[in-house]
């Protein structure tokens, strides 16, 4: 079976009266369609290698390696960073700035990280995320100072207004940012 991420060996049961059929895998067929999209969609929900490994044994009865999973997220990462260093449009009347919080698996633990956002509305009034940036949850004015010459450096070169939720100061530091109720 072909997949995007190269060849996986498919062992096909057979019976004497050929009426099995399967069901992930159709007969004759010799490309994959979605899988890798299932992996990458559990891998970007915090699930391991092991994790993605033992759901797919499990939910579809099929053995794949934790090589194979990492060969396929690693096979998006120059898409991703292509998408990072996209240019972007010089003007932009509204730009957005803030971040939500995400749990991320690290070391085998899962913890909670804020994900900044840079979302700017373009002169056509479509909305496009400009960036996003995984935090430590101590950023303040240097980092945001960070994020938006990143964004010039990629063409940015007027906004009219910045939307933000809180002061520029208080960024990044849970006990400064008001409290929704």
């Amino acid at each position: 079976m072909l997949t995007d991420a190269g060849a996986v060996p498919v062992a096909v049961p057979r019976d004497r009266n050929g009426t099995f059929e399967p069901k992930l895998v159709g007969k004759h067929q010799r490309r994959l369609n979605g899988f890798n999209d299932i992996v990458l969609g559990l891998v970007s929900r915090g699930m391991t290698t092991r994790d993605v490994q033992s759901h797919l044994a499990q939910a579809y009865q099929v053995d794949v390696s934790p090589e194979l999973i990492s060969k396929i997220t690693d096979a998006v990462l120059p898409e991703l960073r292509a998408w990072q260093a996209r240019p972007l449009d010089a003007v932009y009347p509204i730009m957005y700035l803030d971040a939500i919080v995400v749990k991320v698996r690290t070391d085998h633990v899962v913890v909670n990280r804020p994900v900044y956002i840079s979302m700017g509305i373009d002169l056509a009034g479509r909305k496009n995320v400009l960036g996003l940036w995984m935090g430590k949850g101590d950023e303040g004015s240097k980092f945001w100072l960070g994020v938006l010459t990143e964004l010039r450096n990629r063409g940015v070169k007027d906004v009219l207004i910045v939307c933000c939720w809180g002061s520029p100061h208080s960024w990044g530091r849970s006990d400064r940012v008001p409290r929704r109720h």
